[in-house]
């Protein structure tokens, strides 16, 4: 009885789904429940669904909440059902089945298995399921120890204006984790090495630049009280947290598109820029909608 009454048959996307465990709490410091976090994707699904679109995704699961032990799943989950769209790909010598996100119903299917986090690559597949070229230009800012927003938002803003002198139109997204990321629409002219290769040199420059906030070099040693400009997201193997995607901390933050009036802001002042909480996601879009939708042109 008990195991019946933990289980719940939803219709979503005109497709009946069997959800588990809504009372069970995956986030312990605001106790937020699965119920809570299939309501939060459900809702962003409009604005998140876009930004996944044709790109394979990788999940981190949390099966017990975010106080519990966690682990990154690329190929589909046993017992998917096989309406789920998936695409097959060969990366070296592995073949992995992902998951493709194309509704609501994949999105709840996913969320239920506590998948919080959602990660995708800068290239999309055609209808063919083979790789295209990538389409986005993405600079990661990984703030070290002693180092935060503020810092991030700085070096942010720098990597505006070089984006935006080569023509780019550059989208910030904090992370819901330390950083944030800027992205940026590019042709599929360029292949995920030549955008690594040209991410590693704005990374060089700015450390140039700015040495005593700016590391480009990996190494950890390297990083305290300065932002790590990590090129290396543009790789084709490597993944970043989508847009409106939660993230496994105590709290559900979710990866939020921000203006870069807000960066300014957090520039200015230690206080002036915050991850965002799923609640105060869902108000944003409600009040200014996509802010990321310039990424989707």
């Amino acid at each position: 009885m008990a195991e019946s009454a933990a289980k719940v048959t939803v219709e979503v996307a005109g497709r009946r789904l069997v959800v588990s465990n809504l009372d069970k709490v995956l986030y312990p410091d605001t106790e937020t429940t699965k119920g809570e976090v299939l309501n939060y994707y459900a809702r962003i699904a409009p604005v998140l669904l876009p930004h996944v679109a044709l790109r394979p995704v990788t999940r981190v699961r949390f099966p017990h909440g975010t106080g519990g032990m966690s682990f990154f799943e690329k190929n589909l989950p046993s017992g998917a059902p096989s309406w789920l769209p998936r695409v097959t790909l060969t990366h070296s010598s592995d073949t992995i089945t992902y998951p493709l996100i194309t509704g609501v119903d994949t999105l709840t299917y996913l969320a239920n298995l506590a998948s919080l986090e959602l990660h995708v690559p800068q290239w999309k597949v055609d209808d063919d399921d083979r790789p295209l070229p990538p389409d986005r230009l993405v600079i990661d800012l990984d703030p070290g120890p002693g180092a935060g927003l503020q810092q991030c938002s700085l070096v942010a803003l720098r990597v505006r204006e070089r984006l935006t002198g080569i023509g780019l139109s550059p989208v910030p997204v904090t992370s819901g984790s330390k950083g944030l990321q800027v992205y940026a629409v590019v042709p599929r002219t360029q292949s995920s090495d030549e955008l690594s290769a040209l991410a590693q040199q704005l990374a060089q420059e700015l450390t140039e630049e700015f040495p005593d906030v700016v590391v480009w070099k990996m190494a950890t040693a390297l990083r305290p009280g300065k932002v790590f400009v990590d090129w290396s997201q543009n790789a084709a193997a490597k993944t970043t947290i989508s847009p409106y995607s939660l993230r496994g901390k105590g709290a559900p933050f979710a990866a939020t598109p921000r203006t870069w009036e807000e960066l300014e802001r957090g520039a200015a002042a230690p206080e002036g820029l915050t991850q965002v909480l799923a609640d105060d996601v869902l108000d944003r879009v409600q009040r200014h909608g996509d802010l990321a939708a310039a990424l989707l042109e």
